[in-house]
């Protein structure tokens, strides 16, 4: 019997000998696996269980399976690729990947456009729309100055505001919109 190592108060976890599942059994648990990722889009759920299946088949070469012989084989199984399923949905629903997909009703048609739409530069402008859209309206309008054709004095005389104040909420807007991209973009 072995002595537990230092500073441990109890025996380690037993091991269970290695199961060699065939790919036949682990492919007629597919039901567990599509359960599982019911809370993924339609349109990526293919993927994901083609992941898991893959992670299951490398993890039983690699002799990483190891149920528990008192529990029935396929009740087994049916647990490991239970937990297999969970772990990669989860990081499938935290990837920046999948919070940050831009949707388009033809992405193929992309292919034949001569100058695409550069889709980051979409998310960025997402972003610092949904920035601008929790200032303040004062700090909106004056955001939105800049983008008008007529002067900021032209602007702040419509206002009956000092051109000095106009800048001054300009600047303040500036820094505002600067802060908030900063934190959101942590």
């Amino acid at each position: 019997m072995k002595r537990p190592r230092k500073g441990a108060t109890s025996q380690p976890a037993a091991r269970h000998p290695r199961k060699k599942p065939t790919m036949a059994e682990i492919l007629a648990e597919r039901d567990i696996v599509m359960a599982t990722l019911a809370g993924i889009p339609k349109r990526d759920r293919r993927d994901v269980e083609a992941e898991v299946l893959l992670n299951a088949w490398n993890a039983v070469r690699r002799g990483l399976y190891r149920p528990d012989p008192k529990d029935k084989p396929r009740d087994a199984l049916r647990k490991w690729l239970h937990g297999i399923a969970w772990r990669l949905a989860s990081h499938y629903v935290n990837s920046a990947w999948a919070r940050r997909a831009v949707l388009h009703p033809s992405p193929l048609g992309f292919l034949h456009e001569p100058v695409g739409i550069d889709m980051h530069a979409q998310i960025e402008a997402r972003e610092e729309l949904g920035a601008m859209a929790s200032l303040p309206s004062w700090q909106r309008d004056a955001l939105l100055s800049v983008d008008s054709p007529e002067s900021l004095v032209a602007y702040a005389k419509r206002r009956r505001m000092n051109p000095s104040t106009a800048a001054s909420r300009l600047r303040i807007a500036r820094e505002a919109l600067a802060l908030r991209l900063k934190r959101w973009r942590r």
